[in-house]
């Protein structure tokens, strides 16, 4: 078979992010103004919910989250083990402490009965993730968290108004995904979503944080509270001070620099007129995927069913009764055919960063059991139907011997 190049996750840009960015920087407004906001307003029509903040990265969603509910040191907040450490990080860099949470048996969902069990009178905030695009269990989380409501203690308004555990999505890999009718991004209490490089729907860098609407919490407040923390703590954007005699603008506080420029927003405004296309692609390399895999000793995720819609963001086969060097012996010899695979993932507690914390992978046996033998196959708009052939054929031989 004649080899192929099959990158693992390229950005896939048209002539039409080539023409938003174009005109971005001949408008003059090339950092926050008009296409942030107007990109802003249409993920909130995409995911059913009021307001939008867009910010440079799914990493600064989740943590201005976290510092405008006012969680600090002494708090606790509960995240998976089985996640990227984006989850994880935001929760040190506001000086709470993170509490894991091992996976279910054979499921990359966090065990909701272990979650239940360490929701402490400490704990503030619970970051579930939706991995791979696949929205996870949050009747579950929800009901986990009213389980233990008792033990809350409200250390502000705002979280006296929630008067229990937030919960927050990271739904780095879901935009566009659904869960029993309803759009991520309007199920938790907050979402965050990445348009990273690698990510279905790109900004180069960028995420969005949405949030569900209370009748007890004003959405502009929560607005204008993501708008200070990312611009210095500045009363006005740029684009403000430019109305005649409206320079003048205050801090607030000495505040974080992490805004969404329009050149990022212009190519976002691009990429969602061809999401729903997208979308649909993934969702056909996926099934073909399923079906050329169904007869093999592998367990893939359930990306679709009556219930649920992913993403589709990530391709994760788990080659069953095989270990760590066997399934580093398939990528390599995926990668002898110039196919790029990826492990998603090594359990935060095998990192130096969360070990020097004091997190030991033997806590979290069923996490290891997911990243021990699992391989992801390239899945991106870019893929031919020959490539997806391809790879299906190249995978396959090798998984076979």
């Amino acid at each position: 078979m004649k080899l192929r190049n099959i990158p693992f996750s390229p950005p896939d840009m048209s002539e039409m992010e080539i023409v938003e960015v174009s005109e971005a920087l001949q408008s003059g407004w090339i950092t926050t103004g008009p296409r942030t906001k107007e990109f802003e307003k249409l993920i909130s029509i995409c995911c059913q919910t009021d307001k939008t903040a867009c910010l440079n990265s799914a990493t600064a969603c989740m943590e201005l989250a976290l510092r405008v509910l006012g969680v600090g040191p002494g708090d606790e907040v509960i995240v998976p083990a089985y996640t990227y450490t984006a989850s994880a990080s935001v929760i040190c860099h506001v000086g709470a402490t993170p509490v894991m949470v091992d996976s279910i048996p054979d499921c990359v969902e966090m065990d909701y009965d272990k979650l239940a069990e360490a929701i402490t009178e400490r704990t503030k905030f619970i970051i579930a993730v939706d991995l791979g695009g696949i929205v996870c269990d949050y009747d579950k989380i929800f009901a986990a968290v009213e389980s233990k409501k008792y033990l809350f203690k409200p250390a502000n308004d705002i979280q006296k108004v929630y008067g229990r555990v937030v919960v927050m999505a990271d739904a780095a890999h879901a935009f566009g995904a659904m869960w029993h009718g309803k759009m991520c991004g309007e199920i938790a209490d907050f979402t965050s979503f990445s348009f990273h490089a690698v990510k279905n729907l790109t900004t180069a860098e960028g995420g969005a944080l949405t949030w569900k609407t209370r009748s007890d919490v004003d959405n502009e407040y929560l607005y204008k509270q993501f708008q200070l923390l990312s611009l210095h703590g500045q009363n006005k954007d740029a684009f403000a001070k430019t109305q005649i005699g409206a320079w003048e603008y205050d801090i607030i506080a000495p505040y974080y620099k992490c805004n969404m420029t329009d050149i990022m927003a212009g190519i976002g405004l691009a990429q969602l007129k061809r999401y729903p296309e997208m979308l649909r692609r993934r969702r056909e390399i996926i099934e073909r995927y399923d079906a050329a895999l169904k007869d093999h000793n592998v367990q893939v995720l359930n990306h679709y069913s009556d219930n649920h819609c992913s993403s589709g963001h990530l391709y994760l086969v788990r080659l069953l009764g095989k270990d760590v060097e066997e399934r580093n012996e398939v990528i390599v010899k995926m990668a002898e055919h110039n196919i790029a695979c990826n492990v998603h993932y090594k359990p935060l507690p095998m990192m130096t960063a969360y070990k020097a914390l004091g997190f030991d992978i033997a806590d979290y046996p069923n996490a290891y059991n997911l990243y021990r033998n699992e391989v992801t196959l390239p899945l991106h708009t870019r893929l031919t139907n020959e490539d997806v052939e391809y790879i299906i054929t190249n995978f396959v031989d090798i998984i076979s011997k």
